[in-house]
């Protein structure tokens, strides 16, 4: 049976010692907890998908190059359920980043998420910042296309998908009720927290 637990000791396991991306992985992983308070449609899948959205980071699972794609054939090979697979494969932007990587047809072979969660995790991913805070999505994607080079497949991918991006986003936002301003006016911090969410699917 795979759980949120679970979910969480993969995190653990590839990204504690990895800085910033640890404490990404752990606000993220926490917000989703949090939203799952105020609403059903944060779900145990989505939840636990939250948690492993960026193992693909791991040096020991880089495979193609592509964090959503070798987490998520990580991910299958750990057993995990599709719909986790699913959503830690297309999360943020994933597919036009697979197109500029020359890996769409990789990228296809993985199994399609429900949208609604996409949505949800789309705006949790976009909502934190790479050390764990709070930040607006246009923010945070301002700060992607900062960090990588014009050329670089991360760059280009999230300029030809920002517009999506932060539709998204604003869907995610509206379907749970948050306020425009989420998670800036709402939320605190979460970086260092340690993962307390037991529960199974």
């Amino acid at each position: 049976m795979w759980s949120v637990e679970r979910s969480q000791e993969i995190a653990r396991e590839f990204m504690l010692g990895s800085g910033d991306r640890w404490s990404h992985t752990v606000a993220v992983g926490q917000a989703a907890e949090q939203l799952a308070e105020q609403s059903d449609l944060v779900t145990d899948v989505l939840i636990s998908a939250a948690w492993v959205h960026d193992i693909g980071y791991a040096a020991e699972l880089v495979d193609s190059g592509m964090h959503a794609v070798d987490g998520a054939r990580a991910l299958l090979r750990l057993g995990a359920p599709d719909r986790v697979v699913a959503l830690v494969a297309h999360h943020t932007g994933a597919r036009l980043e697979a197109e500029e990587r020359g890996l769409l047809s990789e990228w296809m072979e993985m199994p399609t998420p429900n949208r609604l969660s996409l949505d949800i995790l789309t705006l949790i991913d976009l909502s934190t910042s790479p050390t764990g805070q709070p930040v607006m999505a246009v923010d945070r994607i301002t700060e992607i296309l900062n960090r990588y080079d014009d050329d670089h497949p991360v760059h280009r991918a999230v300029t030809r998908s920002q517009g999506e991006l932060l539709a998204s986003s604003a869907r995610g936002r509206t379907v749970l009720g948050l306020a425009d301003d989420w998670p800036i006016g709402s939320a605190q911090s979460v970086r260092d927290a340690e993962p307390h969410r037991r529960m199974q699917f």
